[in-house]
């Protein structure tokens, strides 16, 4: 999103409304689906359902599915539905996005690295920090190793995400979501079918 509001801007800077307005369409596309996670999960929790973060799980499932399956028409029709699949992605990034947002209480958003690599700055600064010489009274500063372990763990795996999608999709193309769908769709169907169980 960071570099998509980037781009919107400087395509508004130099006259490209066309351009603009597909940055626009991307950005709400995003905060549709983070906008969608909230209803379902909130949805849940007022019925209090062990499935609060289930539901969203199978929309992403889902519209992955979608675009593993649909993608060789997406090619076919590049000038057509470019748009369509970026605003789809999108919604997708920001349903998952929001689902790590509301499990971590606003802690980690896995798709902002800015954010987690800041903190793995200072976590280990923290870490670095000498505390000797401090004024009597005063706390020690210490860094969060649990949370660095985490963070680092994050962004290596999306280092990691990205490169093994870069390789599938080189080789398999868009069915490469497909695999990615069914982890989802596993993951969350447990839950769902117990809360399914216990409204009948």
């Amino acid at each position: 999103m960071s570099g998509i509001t980037s781009a919107m801007a400087g395509h508004l800077a130099i006259g490209d409304l066309q351009l603009a307005a597909a940055g626009l369409s991307s950005i709400l596309a995003f905060v549709a689906g983070a906008a969608c996670t909230a209803v379902l999960v909130n949805w849940c929790r007022r019925r209090e359902m062990q499935s609060e973060y289930a539901f969203p799980l199978i929309v992403e499932a889902v519209l992955l599915a979608c675009f593993g399956l649909m993608g060789r028409r997406f090619e076919e029709h590049h000038w057509l539905l470019v748009s369509a699949t970026v605003g789809l992605l999108c919604f997708t990034m920001g349903l998952q996005n929001a689902i790590i947002t509301k499990i971590s209480q606003k802690e980690i958003r896995t798709t902002h690295v800015t954010g987690m690599v800041t903190d793995i700055g200072i976590e280990l600064g923290r870490l670095v920090y000498w505390n000797r010489g401090v004024h009597p009274g005063s706390q020690e500063v210490r860094a969060d190793r649990d949370n660095l372990w985490l963070l680092t763990s994050l962004v290596s795996l999306f280092v990691i995400g990205g490169v093994s999608g870069a390789i599938g999709f080189a080789h398999v193309g868009f069915v490469i979501a497909l695999p990615l769908a069914a982890i989802l769709l596993v993951l969350a169907v447990v839950p769902v079918v117990d809360d399914m169980r216990n409204i009948w």
